[in-house]
């Protein structure tokens, strides 16, 4: 995606060094982190300023080749280890990010240099996968169509071209006439923020809504196609995603809305048998309490906005059952959410 003319990707590394878009400050400050450590790539990803499950994937793949590269200055071999485990325990509810770090520590036995290698490859496979997943995708969009989404699964979420807004892209990069319905995505806003933010960029015609609006303009016909993204698919075709999903692909379902779940390969976990058994995310709980955003005067500010004194419950994630989901969009096609079709992906 380029911003003001320049072509970004959402994290990268160079030398030691990782960077990445902070997204905590989207949309009002476009600005980037520089985490020249692995524990600063820990607190970058368990405090969102990367997120999405390509991002996410490709920090901890990246921090996971920065504790090689200390591990090599210090002589302290036993870091890597201790590393793996300290980056897994940032964000426990997304696949990728175990993905990348598996890959990322058995290249490092070999060297740093080989740990370095793995966790580019992981950031450029991520970007392939992402850009297939919008030409299989676009088929599903006709021209006219309106599209409905959730969270942030856009260029944001992976290095590039994103998962659920890919298809988006490739449709209006065709020329196909096409709105997008954008759910804001409490507590954190990350579609009224960053997926309006990446659609506006585009110059792609959108609209935010209230999450409990959009049962609202399924029921009235103006949504013809939902897609989302996931953090986790279980062997059974469940999907974890964004906390709100599961209640959309219900609604989807009532009113006969298509609800498709795009996801590289790399978010599938075949050790996990249903959604039962994905571990949820619980978050602090001032994500629901305090909002961030600009005054009249164009100062960031961050208030409370629920009744002081009340505890709060903030599950990051939900499960949608793989029967509520039309199919899902890979880089390797679209296919059926069921464990058949899931094997046979991986055979």
């Amino acid at each position: 995606m380029r911003v003001n003319g320049k072509h970004y990707r959402t994290v990268w590394m160079q030398g030691s060094v990782v960077y990445m878009i902070d997204q905590n400050l989207l949309p009002f400050e476009f600005k980037i982190f520089e985490a020249k450590s692995y524990r600063e790539c820990c607190t970058a990803i368990s405090k969102m300023i990367t997120r999405g499950a390509g991002a996410i994937g490709a920090a901890a793949g990246f921090a996971m080749a920065q504790a090689f590269i200390e591990s090599k200055q210090t002589g302290n071999t036993d870091l890597p280890l201790m590393a793996k485990n300290e980056i897994e325990a940032t964000r426990p509810t997304a696949r990728n990010l175990f993905f990348a770090t598996e890959r990322v520590y058995d290249a490092g036995k070999i060297s740093a240099e080989s740990a370095i290698r793995e966790a580019q490859k992981l950031a450029d496979e991520n970007i392939e996968a992402a850009r297939l997943i919008g030409t299989y995708g676009e088929k599903l969009i006709e021209t006219g169509f309106r599209i409905g989404t959730h969270c942030n699964a856009g260029w944001l979420g992976f290095v590039d071209y994103g998962s659920a807004l890919s298809p988006v892209y490739t449709a209006a990069g065709l020329g196909k006439n096409i709105f997008v319905y954008i759910d804001e995505t409490r507590p954190r806003n990350q579609g009224a923020r960053l997926t309006a933010w990446e659609l506006q960029n585009e110059g792609i015609p959108h609209v935010i809504i209230p999450d409990n609006a959009a049962a609202y303009f399924m029921s009235q016909g103006l949504i013809d196609i939902m897609i989302v993204g996931a953090d986790r698919i279980a062997s059974n075709g469940d999907v974890a995603n964004k906390i709100g999903t599961f209640e959309k692909a219900i609604v989807a379902r009532e009113f006969g809305i298509p609800f498709y779940c795009a996801a590289p390969l790399s978010t599938f976990d075949l050790t996990c048998m249903s959604g039962e058994d994905v571990v949820i995310e619980m978050r602090n709980q001032d994500e629901v309490h305090y909002q961030t955003g600009l005054d009249s005067k164009g100062t960031v500010l961050t208030i409370m906005v629920s009744n002081p004194g009340s505890q709060a419950l903030n599950p990051a994630f939900d499960v949608t059952p793989s029967k509520y989901i039309s199919g899902i969009i890979t880089e390797k096609g679209i296919i059926s959410a069921d464990n058949k079709s899931i094997q046979k992906l991986f055979a």
